[in-house]
Formats: structure tokens, C-alpha cells, sequence
């Protein structure tokens, strides 16, 4: 392990070469690389999307919208290859100028609406419906609590413990341990609150849920970072619970095949334009 120090500039400049997994793609400016018109499909909602935790949050939704036989929220689900650098194109610029999956695009309404941050696509999609976020104020205000909480709480998990631990190009002590302490915090957090309800935000099935599984179960079910033993993730009883509960909703293993392009054949689903695609 690395012990040297770092004495930061007076001026930080960006080092294009300076390593981790997402060198290529990172950098401080914002704004299209290329021009590339996005692809448009029969149904009224077109997201363009990759099937990362942010990612899922959506298509589980808009999957367990459909299973409830609402036919305005079929969808054509496009996918972004981050990798390749897809969401610096000039299309997908102009519906999420933060360049960041998961982007939505509502052409049910004149003119077009855009919707981007995967907290405000759920948001917007529960209230376009109604569904998945109650209607009295105390309901609808705890469900959006926990989903802000996620909001703010995944950075730590992701850009912080993911990044020291499993991509950044050298393994160093500190930020591991600080981001480790901080992660196992709020799974502490979400056992303490699962110990007393069926669902995160209660005894009802929410966009809170299906905000918080794809980053928490999935951390639980070491399907990101390989950290599961590491956080000794079985601790938190009622988390695991929670996460096989939710994991074993049909949409919501729909939903995670969406955009999916790695791992077995049978887990992908790269484009999404019919319920039947499944089937295929």
C-alpha cells in the first residue's frame, strides 16, 4: 500500500492519463463531443439508458407500470454505452445537458418534455400515472424522504466507496476505510428502518424501493464492487429481507435486463420496444 502524500496545486489542471476504469471518458468540462441524432421508437415515452444501478431504478418502474395493464407507459428503451462515450453526443446532450444515464424523453405532451436525474424520472412517471407514491401528504412525504435519501446517499456508495475500492488505479487506506464506515452507516441505516416496516418507506411498495434496491441490493447480492464480504453485508438481516423481496418481483426482473449489455445472454436485454421482447 501507498503512503506518499499529495500536496494539491495552487491551480488544479486535468491530467487526461491520470488512470481508473473511467479515464477515457472523464473529464471537467460539460457539453457534446460529436454530433449524433438519438433513435426514436412507436411508443410515446423513449429512454435512452444503460442498465447500471441509476439506470434500473427506471426500468423497473416503467415495468411495473406496464404489468399493471397501463398501456400509456409501454416504452422504447435505447441503450447509452456510456464506455463508448454515447452520452456526449449531440441528441442525448440536448435531453440530459448533465450527460449522465438515465435520460427520458415524454413525447405524449405538446411540446415534448424532458426528463433527466433518475430521482425526477420516478417522480415524474409516479405522478403522470399515479401509482407507486401515495396520495395523502404523510404517504407521499415519507416516500420522497427515502428517495432523496438515496439521492444523496449513493454518491458515498458509487463515485466514493466504489471508486476507492474496486477502480481506482491504486488501493489506498484512508478513503477505503472512510468510505466503507460511511457505506455500512447507511446500511445501517436501512436496517434499522426495515426492521419496522415490510418497505423502506412503509408498509406499501414505492418509487423509494425501487430507488434504493438497484444500488443497496445489488450491493447485498455483491452484484457491484465484489465488496460484499468485505461490508459483512449479511449483517443487516433486515436489508436481506428487503432485497429478496423486491428481487423477486417479476418486473422488477424485467427491469434489470433492460439496457443490459454484459453477462449471460439471458440477462441482456440491449433495446426494449415490446413487452414481447422478453419473450425473445
Amino acid at each position: 500500500m501507498a503512503n506518499e502524500t499529495y500536496t494539491p496545486p495552487r491551480v488544479w489542471t486535468w491530467d487526461k492519463s491520470n488512470g481508473g476504469a473511467f479515464a477515457s471518458i472523464n473529464r471537467p468540462i460539460a457539453g457534446a463531443t460529436h454530433d449524433k441524432e438519438l433513435p426514436r421508437g412507436k411508443h410515446p415515452l423513449q429512454l435512452y439508458s444503460l442498465a447500471t444501478p441509476n439506470g434500473v431504478k427506471v426500468t423497473i418502474l416503467l415495468e411495473e407500470l406496464v404489468e399493471l395493464g397501463l398501456t400509456e407507459a409501454e416504452y422504447d428503451a435505447w441503450p447509452i454505452r456510456i464506455s463508448d462515450g454515447d452520452q456526449f453526443g449531440s441528441g442525448f446532450v440536448e435531453i440530459n445537458p448533465n450527460s449522465k444515464i438515465p435520460a427520458l424523453l415524454d413525447t405524449s405532451v405538446t411540446p415534448e418534455i424532458r426528463i433527466f436525474e433518475s430521482g425526477s424520472i420516478l417522480l415524474y412517471l409516479a405522478e403522470k400515472f399515479g401509482h407507486f407514491l401515495p396520495k395523502d401528504i404523510a404517504g407521499r412525504t415519507e416516500t420522497l424522504n427515502w428517495l432523496f435519501w438515496q439521492m444523496g446517499s449513493a454518491p458515498f456508495l458509487g463515485g466514493g466507496f466504489g471508486h476507492f475500492y474496486a477502480y481506482a488505479p491504486e488501493k489506498y487506506e484512508y478513503p477505503i476505510n472512510r468510505y466503507a464506515m460511511e457505506v455500512k452507516r447507511q446500511l445501517d441505516v436501512l436496517n434499522r428502518q426495515l426492521a419496522n416496516h415490510r418497505y423502506v418507506a412503509g408498509s406499501a411498495y414505492s418509487i423509494a424501493d425501487m430507488a434504493i434496491w438497484p444500488w443497496y441490493g445489488a450491493l447485498l447480492n455483491n452484484k457491484v464492487y465484489g465488496a460484499a464480504e468485505f461490508l459483512d453485508v449479511e449483517s443487516y438481516t433486515h436489508v436481506r429481507r428487503w432485497t429478496d423481496e423486491v428481487a423477486a418481483r417479476p418486473a422488477v426482473q424485467r427491469g434489470v435486463m433492460v439496457n443490459r449489455t454484459w453477462g449471460e445472454a439471458h440477462e441482456q436485454l440491449p433495446e426494449r420496444h415490446d413487452a414481447s421482447d422478453f419473450a425473445r
